[in-house]
């Protein structure tokens, strides 16, 4: 297992190669798969991360949420990126490429589809995968279930306000019902589930008279190779999909991802900066800093649908934003794994 997950982007790559290839050799299979939704939900990849989330969630020592009031400096500062900076340097970008770089190449009208969709993106922090690369860094599950579930309450009053504003759009309504099925699916199932399973390996460790620790440490080893499949298994259906588009519009998707990438890694390095300078210790700091990058695809692709409809700009590029949120992800995950030491073990 130390070798598959050491070599977890080969595999992550060959999984993007196979959902294309599949996507196009039976397109008809991957179209039934991806009508097997609600609320823009898929409910297939919704069962293949609650797989990835559930065992992290077995992690969170619910005694020690308490002592998160005690070290406020990561959440402040996850809460600054994803609504104060995130949704207006995303805007900033997607600005300075559709209208400006890439103005020869796209017409007025799609330019301004593509910024709608990329803003989405932007005003959208992550629910569901952050605690995948959350784990991936070892980061305390405890306080990134706090940093998530902050980020949760603040999206339901600030979304559409800063949508609005940053779109010129005043009518903008927000999909309760794939807001609230998401963080149901991705939040609450997880959690209540491995508090349960947390209480009943605790309760048989001291029944055997074992080590507790020892006990979820064993549970998490069985468990992450299962994370890891539902992982690519993810990846595959999410790139099979989008075959066609991938194969028939490469251009477009290149110029959706240009923008979105350099966003995605400049909030990186920010909130990376920031955390260095405000001496964050690392089981901390790991998790602010992808949570501030990633983003909650669902809610995105649902508002881009309702407002400019299914085959819309803006629903490519929030389906775009769904397609490199993995790679850039894994790619930062590592980046941080190989920084550890920079930062305090505190």
């Amino acid at each position: 297992m130390g070798v598959f997950e050491r070599f977890l982007s080969v595999w992550v790559a060959l999984a993007i190669i196979a959902g294309t290839l599949l996507g196009n050799v039976f397109p008809a299979i991957f179209e039934v798969l991806s009508g097997i939704e609600f609320a823009q939900v898929n409910l297939i990849i919704a069962v293949l991360i609650w797989l990835m989330i559930y065992p992290v969630m077995v992690q969170v020592n619910f005694e020690s949420i308490t002592q998160i009031a005690k070290e406020p400096k990561g959440l402040i500062l996850t809460i600054v990126i994803n609504w104060l900076v995130k949704p207006f340097t995303m805007a900033l970008v997607g600005w300075l490429f559709f209208k400006g770089v890439f103005a020869d190449f796209i017409q007025p009208e799609t330019a301004n589809e593509y910024l709608a969709g990329v803003i989405l993106l932007g005003v959208a922090p992550c629910t569901a995968m952050v605690f995948i690369w959350s784990q991936l860094t070892k980061g305390d599950a405890s306080y990134t279930l706090v940093q998530v579930s902050v980020n949760d309450v603040i999206m339901i009053f600030a979304f559409a306000p800063i949508a609005a504003l940053l779109l010129g759009i005043t009518d903008i309504i927000v999909p309760w019902q794939t807001l609230l099925l998401s963080v149901g699916l991705y939040v609450v199932a997880p959690l209540i589930a491995g508090l349960l399973t947390r209480q009943r390996l605790k309760s048989k460790a001291t029944s055997k008279q074992q080590n507790v620790e020892s006990a979820l440490q064993t549970f998490d080893a069985r468990m992450k190779p299962w994370s890891i499949v539902g992982l690519l298994l993810t990846v595959v259906l999410l790139f099979g999909f989008q075959a066609e588009v991938l194969l028939t519009r490469p251009l477009d998707i290149a110029m959706i991802a240009t923008p979105l990438l350099i966003q995605t890694y400049g909030i990186f390095a920010i909130t990376f900066i920031i955390a260095l300078l405000i001496k964050l210790p690392y089981r901390i700091a790991a998790p602010a800093c992808l949570i501030g990058t990633s983003n909650f695809f669902e809610l995105a692709v649902a508002v881009a649908i309702s407002l400019f409809g299914l085959q819309s700009g803006a629903a490519l590029a929030t389906v775009v934003g769904v397609l490199v949120e993995v790679p850039v992800m894994l790619s930062l995950v590592w980046f941080a794994n190989k920084t550890k030491h920079w930062f305090t073990s505190s």
